[in-house]
């Protein structure tokens, strides 16, 4: 199978992940910071979880408050809402071999368990957000800044994102940004082109990266340029921390 597969919200989804070309993924998470996942959800299951998550949802916090733009963040304190915890359990297995191997490289003494066995994100995690997964909503005039993912060297370094909004339908401008840090070098631009249901994994903070003279740390970050029309809904998924 190729980089993606599409997934149910109702359905399991531990085949589907088996079944993607980690090989191809890992090298796109190498060489760029992140890995697309086009068609990750159909349109309507697309909606569907947009709704689903807003239902659930138990806080709504403006990006203004945490300094990161304009728009709204919504968040669950419980149990996420069905298919969230099956995505996380099921990407965290091939995602906890990268993370590891880009520890071991970075000569970082952090070490991710092979499954989540239960264990569940701390609340106080470090980053801009408290949640473990949130939702955004930006409508016109909105924009979501340049900022890292959870920092720190325990601090997963992978992130799935899912656009659950179709561009040039439901709004225009908002596009995913991402730009790459390299020491004494200029910051590189990266534009996602995210579609209704597409996903991505994208480095949160750091990653390694081949150069001349080795492996050297590189800093991402990624924002959310600023939407001219309409409502964007977007969805943040995190992992847990090194114990």
């Amino acid at each position: 199978m190729g980089p993606s597969a599409t997934v149910s919200i109702d359905a399991p989804v531990d085949a589907a992940v088996e079944h993607l070309d980690w090989a191809s993924l890992a090298a796109q998470l190498d060489s760029e910071g992140h890995a697309l996942l086009p068609g990750w959800l159909g349109a309507e299951a697309a909606r569907g979880l947009a709704r689903r998550f807003a239902a659930s949802a138990t806080a709504r916090v403006p990006l203004a408050a945490l300094g990161l733009g304009r728009g709204e963040a919504l968040g669950v304190d419980g149990p996420l809402p069905a298919p969230l915890a099956a995505w996380r359990a099921a990407l965290y297995r091939p995602l906890a071999g990268i993370a590891n191997r880009w520890n071991e490289t970075l000569g970082l003494d952090g070490r991710y368990p092979a499954a989540l066995d239960g264990r569940r994100l701390d609340p106080r995690r470090a980053g801009p957000v408290r949640w473990s997964c949130c939702l955004s909503r930006l409508g016109a005039g909105d924009e979501l800044l340049l900022h890292p993912g959870p920092v720190g060297d325990a601090a997963f370094p992978l992130r799935l994102v899912v656009l659950l909004s179709q561009p040039g339908q439901d709004f225009e401008g908002g596009d995913f940004v991402m730009t790459e840090q390299r020491p004494r070098m200029q910051s590189r631009p990266l534009v996602l082109p995210l579609r209704l249901g597409d996903a991505a994994i994208i480095v949160t903070d750091q990653r390694p990266f081949q150069g001349g003279r080795g492996h050297y740390r590189v800093r991402m970050r990624h924002a959310i340029g600023r939407v001219r029309r309409g409502e964007r809904l977007g969805l943040a998924l995190d992992f847990p921390a090194a114990p």
